[in-house]
């Protein structure tokens, strides 16, 4: 049986690789190896010695991180920088989760979701780390980067403010009746389930290179807002503003949808319209609730 690493299993994507991997996997947390101790990377792994390292682990506070962005970079990037080195002295594969925001905005008259031979355009921290990432990560021949966007994992038992986007809107939703939420960002939210399943593909496949792997389609955070109050039964007033009058310390994408192509014509599983995502999700919620009663 194959030994995965799955770097960052206490977060949304680790823990659900580590669902699906199963007895594959072994899973660490920031309490098993903690990546700002750059040292500690190389030597932690050779003594594991796996057949493939996913690091799903990463410095992800936008705003905070043009305050912070030595532990930003020494994260996102530099530590990216000596898995990818330990991998390719065990000869073993490594995946590694990169962003949409690498793309920043788009500079073309007409935009197109984002293929994966498009110049990046980072802004930001945040933003420039993970593309530094990116880089560092590629450094191991057997390299696969996946480029995302807009994680959401299954529901819990209660959502939680701050997970997630739809766990906020579903927290927010219970004690606001009016929220103001950003029009003009255009991507697409993505369901970690979903995400996972073809990461686990590209992992088996032998695949190497950059995908982009999110759900089908696109929308904005505003009418996603809408679309999970919907689902949720909850009569709320979504109030559409500008990424300026919502006035974020870090800079965001306008328009960073990413074009699927690449992965589908590997044959993987299907990445749905990220609807149906939602769907999924809320499908589980309810679930979850009639178990509990």
């Amino acid at each position: 049986m194959m030994k995965i690493l799955v770097l960052g299993a206490g977060g949304q994507l680790g823990g659900e690789l580590c669902r699906q991997l199963d007895k594959a996997a072994v899973g660490w947390r920031r309490a098993d190896l903690d990546l700002e101790r750059l040292h500690d990377i190389v030597p932690r792994v050779l003594d594991l010695r796996p057949d493939a390292v996913i690091n799903a682990a990463a410095y992800t506070q936008v705003d905070r991180a043009e305050d912070e962005a030595e532990r930003c970079w020494r994260i996102n990037a530099h530590a990216v920088e000596a898995l990818a080195e330990v991998c390719q002295r065990l000869e073993c594969r490594f995946l590694h989760v990169s962003t949409d925001y690498v793309f920043g905005d788009d500079p073309r008259d007409a935009p197109r979701p984002f293929q994966e031979t498009d110049a990046p355009n980072p802004r930001g921290e945040y933003a420039r780390s993970k593309l530094a990432g990116e880089l560092a990560a590629r450094k191991c021949e057997r390299h696969v980067v996946i480029r995302t966007c807009g994680l959401y994992a299954r529901p819990e038992a209660k959502p939680r403010k701050g997970r997630n986007f739809v766990d906020t809107m579903r927290c927010l939703g219970e004690t606001h009746s009016t929220l103001r939420v950003v029009q003009d960002q255009v991507c697409t939210p993505s369901y970690v389930p979903h995400v996972a399943e073809a990461m686990a593909y590209l992992l088996n496949s032998g695949a190497t290179g950059t995908y982009h792997v999110v759900n089908i389609g696109h929308t904005n955070w505003y009418e996603f807002a809408c679309e999970i109050f919907q689902r949720a039964g909850r009569d709320v007033s979504v109030v559409p503003i500008t990424t300026a009058e919502y006035g974020a310390r870090a800079p965001r994408p306008r328009f960073s949808v990413l074009d699927t192509t690449k992965y589908q014509q590997l044959g993987g599983p299907a990445l749905p319209p990220w609807r149906q995502g939602l769907i999924e999700y809320f499908q589980e919620a309810a679930f979850n609730e009639s178990a509990r009663t």
